[in-house]
């Protein structure tokens, strides 16, 4: 029963996003941001117990959305560099917009390279931020600026 829940929590979140990336066609399923939040809550806390504060890998992160989405993501090279989208429009977006594959290191206001940075889980909806390093993650800690 469980291993349904979290397909179904999975599929759903898919959707969501995915609905969100195609903005090209008419959305065939109607899903409201709360269902999609809830659902990306239920995965967060599922699949691999991150908890908000904590680092999270590359590889499980839409860096278009800036989302974590708990299940391996399409790795987009470009430049060298691997970069992560959930969807057809993310891996066009990502090969096209360098902004795309750019964040602002919270702490620093660095610009940061989303292929290199250090992801930490923000809150229960899966949002992600990107810092220069651990080390300014640490900062941000020390400051209050991020929950652990």
């Amino acid at each position: 029963m469980k291993a349904k829940i979290k397909f179904f929590a999975i599929a759903v979140i898919g959707i969501g996003f995915l609905s969100g990336c195609n903005t090209g066609e008419k959305e065939k399923v109607q899903i409201t941001q709360t269902e999609v939040n809830s659902v990306a809550e239920s995965a967060v806390k599922a699949e691999h117990n991150y908890r908000i504060g904590d680092q999270v890998p590359n590889d499980l992160v839409c860096m278009v959305n800036d989302a974590y989405m708990a299940k391996a993501q399409i790795p987009i090279g470009v430049n060298g560099k691997i970069y992560y989208g959930c969807c057809n429009m993310c891996v066009e977006t990502l090969n096209e917009k360098k902004t795309a594959r750019m964040a602002v290191d919270p702490i620093t206001g660095e610009a940061v390279d989303k292929s290199e940075a250090f992801i930490v889980l923000l809150n229960k909806n899966g949002t992600v931020a990107y810092y220069k390093s651990e080390a300014t993650y640490k900062r941000a800690l020390e400051a209050g600026k991020v929950k652990s």
